[in-house]
């Protein structure tokens, strides 16, 4: 069994049928195609810094310094994304999950602010906030005695109630401290640096824990079969 992010929520699935495997492969890149769509635009930008300057200035205004021209285009070009991933959703007769639509609603806000503020701070702090807003969910389900990754996971996983609240209390501090990583790396390193961990950085501490994580349910279960 493995552990996967769909649609920004944690899912087993049996791994098995070669099928599968393609479908998780799917399912992930396009979980990440504003992401990568964020990287290719900015690289782009770098190259063609001018032009894509001269074309940002017809649409934002004036006053667009070449070094902000890649970021911005970048941001541009992620909020797109974003909106038609969810259109797509639409478009194949089914419901985004609510964390896209929290995705969604962060990127249009921080994004729409660098944009009008030629300012690339805020697009920075859109990980954070995203993570932040994962780890605020979860710790209200935690203080109002209900855990959200029972509920989602609860069907395919039997865990006791302690190893639950492990689990949730392990991505709520998870959540917060990638949270504040991200924004260490977003002010003190070159914005083609947080770019860069932005796609390789955060993607791969994410997928590290949820191994860590799925490798940890297994060894639970385990232990409690031979309890048993």
């Amino acid at each position: 069994m493995l552990l996967r992010l769909e649609g920004e929520r944690l899912k087993p699935v049996e791994c098995a049928n070669p099928k599968t495997h393609r479908n998780i492969i799917v399912k992930f890149l396009f979980d990440l195609l504003p992401v990568i769509l964020f990287f290719a635009a900015f690289k782009f930008g770098e190259s063609n810094a001018e032009q894509v300057s001269s074309v940002l200035s017809q649409w934002l205004g004036s006053g667009i310094e070449i070094d902000q021209a890649p970021i911005l285009a970048a941001t541009a070009v992620a909020i797109v994304a974003s909106i038609a991933q969810v259109g797509w959703i639409y478009m194949r007769g089914r419901r985004p999950e609510p964390m896209l639509w929290i995705s969604l609603a962060i990127i249009i806000v921080f994004g729409s602010l660098t944009l009008l503020l030629h300012n690339g701070i805020f697009i920075k702090w859109k990980p954070s906030i995203l993570y932040w807003a994962f780890a605020a969910i979860l710790g209200y389900g935690a203080m109002t005695g209900r855990n959200f990754l029972k509920t989602v996971l609860g069907n395919q996983l039997e865990l006791d109630a302690g190893a639950w609240k492990k689990m949730q209390a392990a991505w709520i501090v998870f959540f917060v401290l990638v949270g504040i990583v991200n924004l260490a790396v977003a002010y003190t390193c070159e914005t083609a640096t947080w770019v860069n961990f932005k796609l390789f950085g955060l993607t791969s501490l994410t997928f590290i824990f949820t191994l860590a994580i799925g490798i940890w349910i297994a060894r639970t279960a385990q232990n409690g079969q031979n309890t048993d």
